[in-house]
């Protein structure tokens, strides 16, 4: 899916810090199409400056669009087209004379210039780098509400903005964001004293609901907002400034009972503030699904934190019982055993620090190159163990069947490969995309008479690399000498 960014290098010739500036425009302006209850189109000039091209559009929520089918790429109408022509020359906006026709549909559109603000905080502004159409479907034009009305009176307040260049703020939480309040979840309008001057019926419940009761309009909403709260209001300063209407942000008002979003957008004029539009949502039941989910995460570290916990207690059971073996080979098969569950409590161990489900392997791998280090060292030999490249992250159940096995390889070459002498252990890891190959070479003895022999290591690995992972193993013995272990999975 084409970003505008991609839209706009592709179709127009606007520098970054203009492009920048209508991300930032269209990531908010579906608040704005809601508020104005119409079709909002973006337009920008051709490459060759003959024409102008649709490269972003916003749908109203709660009215029917115009655009049924997709305008991005398109040009503008024949009947409006000079309005946008217009609205981007002069810097004004453009109201047609007349309604259009578009797709059997009736529609009043006016073209309004875009402008930028040159740098935060400053009054100077660029000459217009786009044009936003506005299309009122008039089929959908019913007997006005009070809410409509000062719905569309702010809604045209911000339009305005957007002409001198005045909005978006650059401190704009722009974007989608979870539980984020929008027009039609309750909307209050301030003047400039913050006094609520209107009050959307859906604002009205939430805030009675809050502790603020009777009518809204009339109050100052920072003294009830206080009166609601107590020193709770004063110890947060971003939430008072939300709430005074004085900055562009977000901010959560908690209860005992419930939890509020509000969302703070000043209204200018001249460059001088005249009042604010407060959104407000109630998201108490959101706050109580995501403490619900912070302690099911806890408690799933808490799981693998124990099941790490009893592992390592199963390998040290392992390791005092193969102390006291006096056969070799049952001494030698104990401590198989203990590291490979060894190797699986190193993936719980990762697990249980971690807030996903996704394995960094890169960290547990070093503690499997620290496992081979202690096989050599119980040998009496010395092993440099390289490691190249990156493994990136797995998800849990790739990455305890690929510690298993990559331990069983490793501690393999250095046991039987270096065959009791110094030597080296090369590991390369190469991600690209989801695919995952892992070699595995030493220089030590190579296989014998150039054949695997059918251990128990070997059925282990081959059973989780092409059984478990769905991947492929394959082992060679190069013309250098050692030997060479290529494992490939799907990450």
């Amino acid at each position: 899916m084409a970003t505008l960014a991609n839209l706009v290098s592709r179709n127009g010739k606007l520098p970054a810090a203009s492009v920048d500036w209508l991300q930032m425009l269209t990531g908010d302006w579906q608040m704005v199409a809601d508020l104005v209850n119409c079709d909002l189109v973006l337009w920008i000039q051709s490459k060759d400056a003959e024409d102008f091209i649709a490269v972003a559009h916003a749908r109203p929520s709660s009215a029917g669009t115009i655009f049924y089918r997709d305008i991005i790429g398109e040009h503008p109408a024949q009947l409006w087209s000079g309005q946008v022509a217009s609205a981007y020359a002069e810097g004004k906006h453009q109201d047609l004379a007349v309604p259009d026709i578009y797709d059997g549909i009736s529609m009043r559109v006016r073209a309004v210039p875009v402008r930028r603000r040159m740098k935060p905080n400053s009054n100077e502004f660029s000459s217009p780098i786009a044009v936003v159409t506005v299309h009122t479907n008039l089929s959908e034009v019913r007997d006005p509400t009070k809410q409509r009305i000062n719905f569309r009176k702010v809604g045209n307040e911000l339009l305005d903005m957007i002409e001198d260049g005045t909005y978006p703020d650059f401190a704009n939480p722009t974007g989608s964001t979870r539980g984020a309040p929008r027009a039609n979840d309750g909307l209050l309008i301030l003047d400039q004293s913050e006094t609520i001057t209107f009050a959307s019926p859906n604002a009205l419940s939430a805030l009675n609901r809050f502790g603020i009761q009777g009518e809204l309009v009339g109050l100052k909403l920072p003294v009830a907002m206080e009166k609601a709260m107590g020193k709770r209001l004063r110890s947060d300063e971003d939430l008072a400034l939300v709430v005074s209407g004085r900055a562009p942000w977000r901010a959560d008002a908690e209860q005992s009972n419930m939890t509020m979003s509000l969302r703070a957008v000043p209204l200018k004029h001249d460059g001088e503030r005249t009042g604010a539009i407060i959104m407000c949502r109630d998201i108490s039941e959101l706050r109580r699904q995501e403490r619900e989910l912070i302690t099911k995460d806890a408690t799933i570290r808490e799981i693998h934190h124990r099941v790490k916990n009893n592992l390592q207690t199963v390998a040290s059971l392992l390791r005092i019982q193969g102390r006291r073996t006096d056969s070799e080979e049952a001494k030698e098969a104990l401590e198989q055993a203990m590291r490979r569950v060894a190797a699986i409590a190193l993936v719980h161990e990762t697990l249980s620090t971690g807030l996903t489900q996704d394995v960094n392997f890169d960290e547990v791998f070093d503690r499997v190159l620290s496992l081979a280090s202690e096989v050599a060292a119980s040998a009496g030999t010395s092993v440099n163990t390289i490691l190249d490249g990156k493994f990136g992250q797995l998800p849990s159940e790739k990455a305890t069947s690929l510690a298993v096995s990559l331990t069983e390889i490793v501690t393999n070459a250095v046991e039987h490969g270096l065959a009791e002498r110094n030597g080296v252990v090369h590991v390369i890891a190469e991600r690209k995309g989801k695919k995952l190959t892992v070699t595995i070479s030493d220089n030590g003895r190579g296989l014998p008479e150039q054949k695997l022999t059918e251990g128990l290591g070997t059925s282990i690995v081959k059973t989780l690399i092409e059984g478990e992972l769905r991947g492929s193993i394959n082992w060679f013995s190069p013309k250098e000498g050692g030997t060479r272990v290529v494992v490939e999975i799907e990450a």
